[in-house]
């Protein structure tokens, strides 16, 4: 059994939180007896979880409209095509990112993307959907991939402008690279639950079961290396670009 990482519980519960936090804008329960969601928003929702579920090229028309309980022709009356569902898939993927993460931001919350998807609880199963969109692939992945990031850089900016984040000077590279980590850790999501126990693309309740992920994230963000050694290598670095802009 693997050991808790030794960083104290009420810092884990707070970041935990932080990073899974919940929106008055979230997708109604789809067990729920009320459902208040329009007839398009039912046959989005339902594909979602079956693209998640089955992959890209398994999920049909006859599948997605068997789990919204509607008609094939009501499927494609709202969506046109499979191409066309799979696109307005795409936008709420990205809508909810957005939203969710713009507003955790101007509330002080972590910036881990990931976070935004899986506060998703009682709704579609948008990480793991995500997770097989990125995978699978469609002429649409570089449209999606490319909007997740310049929200990133916005609401980045948000958390430096109040306090949460450092200043960069490379405020695009840095959102960047923390979406590609992000995305690729929720890609390989069956070889994490593999090494440290913790499965990313689903609620997690328990707090202390989280600390797995939270605390190295923690560790990561607060400062991996130490200043001497950022300060080495950011001089290391430009002195080599100088270099190699002299010899062009």
């Amino acid at each position: 059994m693997r050991p808790t990482p030794s960083i104290g519980l009420t810092r884990i519960e707070h970041m935990y939180r932080l990073l899974n936090m919940r929106s008055a804008v979230v997708a109604a329960d789809q067990d729920s007896p009320i459902d208040d969601r329009t007839t398009k928003a039912r046959i989005r929702d339902a594909a979602i979880a079956c693209f998640a579920e089955h992959g890209m090229a398994a999920t049909t028309v006859r599948k997605v409209a068997a789990a919204a309980n509607v008609s094939p022709g009501l499927v494609m009356h709202h969506f046109e095509s499979m191409d066309g569902l799979r696109v307005a898939c795409d936008k709420h993927v990205t809508a909810t990112i957005r939203e969710l993460k713009s507003g955790a931001m101007a509330a002080g919350a972590g910036f881990d993307p990931l976070g935004a998807l899986r506060s998703h609880q009682s709704g579609p199963p948008l990480a793991k959907y995500l997770a097989r969109t990125l995978v699978d692939g469609s002429p649409h992945v570089i449209e999606l991939v490319d909007e997740i990031v310049a929200d990133a850089v916005e609401y980045t900016e948000t958390g430096v402008e109040t306090g949460l984040l450092a200043p960069s000077r490379y405020p695009r590279e840095r959102a960047a690279i923390l979406t590609m980590w992000s995305l690729g850790a929720l890609v390989l999501h069956e070889h994490l639950v593999r090494l440290i126990g913790v499965d990313i693309t689903k609620p997690i309740d328990n707090p202390r079961a989280a600390s797995s992920y939270v605390a190295p994230i923690l560790e990561i963000l607060s400062g991996f290396i130490t200043e001497t050694t950022s300060q080495l290598m950011s001089q290391a670095f430009a002195e080599g670009m100088a270099k190699k802009e002299g010899d062009s």
